[in-house]
């Protein structure tokens, strides 16, 4: 079996037995072809020939080619992935890749937006045409439900239960997490469902989204009306939808609520991923005092 068949077996098993976005498929498949492009060149062709030498020069062309540490942490991450499959499915006896040392990327803190920021984001969208209404939804349940921009978009008119105000969202993996929403966000969808309804647009599979053809919301018009939001509210840095995720995180935080519902809430399979926000909150926390603390 050659390194470019490994890859393929590899990049099906994560599309059909993890159910990964095909996003993310296509951006380990990338990841992977560099390896294998790497590895031919030197004469190594079978996934049984990759060793720890191997692997780590190739990290260090990496580096050398101007790739970010973090961005290494990646690609190494995938190798990692593939190699662990591929000891699991007996095409190798040993994994190489595990004593392969992992880039030092430092620990980068997601930025929050401040609570006045978001609403005044929020307020934006103001028409009352069917794409104000869209978009006023849109922005209010991604801020609300803490939702991944592939999990909102996603949404179908089933996973919304109006009567106990709730929104059910499938992650990374199709794992099903609940979220609960606050009237004003309910209030939202309901408004946009009605202006749907009356202008008869009909989304395929029943999405919430669809656009105008019916086709599924797209990414890139997300993150244009997250910008254009953000640019009509004054807000002077850059804004993207995952900043919305990040600030759902820490406001819940800040307002009191503990590490494990805030977990479940983003659908963090593992408390490690969701412990960055409690360095957010304390950073918070400090800059409040030493604003308003007389003696800080």
């Amino acid at each position: 079996m050659l390194l470019s068949d490994c890859v393929d077996a590899y990049l099906d098993y994560l599309r059909v037995e993890r159910a990964l976005s095909p996003h993310t498929v296509a951006a380990y498949g990338r990841d992977l072809a560099k390896l294998v492009d790497f590895a031919e060149a030197r004469g190594v062709s079978e996934p049984t020939a990759v060793d720890v030498d191997l692997l780590s020069r190739w990290m260090g062309q990496l580096h050398q080619s101007g790739t970010s540490p973090r961005s290494a942490a990646r690609h190494l991450s995938a190798v990692r992935g593939m190699m662990k499959f591929l000891a699991k499915e007996n095409v190798i006896s040993n994994d190489p890749s595990r004593l392969v040392t992992r880039p030092k990327t430092g620990r980068r803190l997601p930025k929050p937006l401040a609570v006045e920021q978001v609403l005044a984001l929020l307020d934006q969208p103001t028409a009352d045409t069917l794409k104000g209404h869209r978009d006023r939804a849109l922005l209010s349940l991604c801020y609300a439900a803490g939702l991944r921009v592939s999990e909102l978009l996603g949404l179908r008119l089933g996973d919304l239960d109006f009567e106990r105000g709730l929104v059910a969202a499938f992650g990374k993996g199709k794992k099903r997490r609940i979220v609960p929403l606050a009237a004003v966000t309910l209030t939202a969808v309901e408004q946009y469902l009605e202006r749907l309804r009356r202008e008869r647009v009909v989304g395929a599979d029943g999405l919430l989204f669809p656009s105008r053809g019916g086709r599924p919301y797209s990414r890139q018009m997300f993150w244009k009306l997250v910008k254009r939001a953000a640019l009509a509210a004054g807000i002077p840095e850059h804004v993207h939808p995952h900043r919305l995720r990040h600030s759902f995180a820490t406001h819940l935080l800040v307002g009191g609520a503990d590490l494990r519902t805030v977990q479940a809430l983003l659908g963090h399979s593992d408390v490690a991923t969701t412990e960055v926000y409690t360095l957010i909150s304390a950073d918070h926390l400090r800059q409040t005092h030493r604003r308003s603390h007389p003696r800080a």
